[in-house]
């Protein structure tokens, strides 16, 4: 069994993903043994183990993974480990520093999802509009993965490819939105990871109790200038581009219901 004690990384990190997951149960964020966290460091990850309540972690029971995978100690590890390591992996074009991944099953954001009224973009489907200028600048972009059960491979492929197609644009993503189930965020520390989803569900709840309209593109505009906001007007210009990127989203919900069947 490696000397914990002698990894200062692994104790500080185990710390913060307690405190995290104590937070996000406490304010409702995620309930019963929904949701999972987990942490890139420098010589594998961690990973809050399967079917456990992030409001009461034990740190010695979070899984501690090697870079390959293989399990160094804790309890089992959640069935979303290989999720994480592929958005590990497809944000180092443009967030290489991203060390935190966070799933959860908030309230708005999966009522959002069932009401299946994505913004379509050329770029594929997309959870919500520019309505609120945190949501732009502090979350940006939000592509909806079709529904997979939970641990499916193919989420994993679907989220990577979107991190990708929105990386050839320029356009480094912090969350996804995965039907039915919530959002995967992620950022550079566990407080950031927190942060972008607070702001997206807020934005969430905003979007279901009201009919907002989208910041305007001067406003938006002034949102980049100013701050330096990721946001590309992905207007519906190219139609022909929409229609296959609708046809594909289409066909992989297909694909997933029936591999559930």
């Amino acid at each position: 069994m490696p000397e914990l004690h002698l990894h200062p990384q692994l104790t500080q990190a185990r710390e913060a993903m307690c405190r995290v997951g104590q937070s996000l149960f406490e304010r409702g964020y995620v309930h019963a043994t929904a949701g999972n966290i987990s942490m890139r460091l420098d010589d594998g990850f961690l990973i809050t183990p399967t079917d456990a309540c992030l409001g009461f972690l034990d740190p010695n029971d979070l899984a501690w993974l090697d870079l390959q995978g293989q399990q160094r100690s804790g309890a089992r590890a959640s069935k979303t480990l290989a999720l994480h390591q592929r958005i590990y992996s497809a944000t180092q074009t443009l967030s290489a520093k991203t060390a935190c991944v966070i799933h959860s099953h908030s309230t708005h954001l999966v009522a959002l999802s069932l009401k299946d009224r994505p913004i379509q973009t050329p770029l594929g489907p997309e959870l919500l509009a520019p309505i609120t200028p945190y949501f732009v600048m502090k979350v940006g972009h939000v592509p909806v993965i079709p529904y997979f059960r939970p641990g499916h491979g193919s989420s994993a492929d679907a989220v990577a490819n979107a991190i990708t197609r929105y990386a050839e644009r320029g356009l480094p993503l912090h969350a996804v939105m995965l039907t039915r189930l919530g959002p995967n965020v992620w950022h550079d520390t566990p407080a950031q990871a927190m942060a972008t989803l607070e702001e997206l569900e807020e934005t969430a709840r905003l979007s279901l109790l009201t009919d907002a309209t989208p910041l305007s593109a001067e406003a938006i505009d002034d949102l980049r200038q100013t701050f330096g906001a990721h946001w590309s007007d992905l207007s519906l210009r190219n139609h022909a581009d929409v229609e296959i990127r609708c046809q594909s989203f289409v066909s992989l919900q297909r694909i997933a219901f029936s591999g559930s069947l």
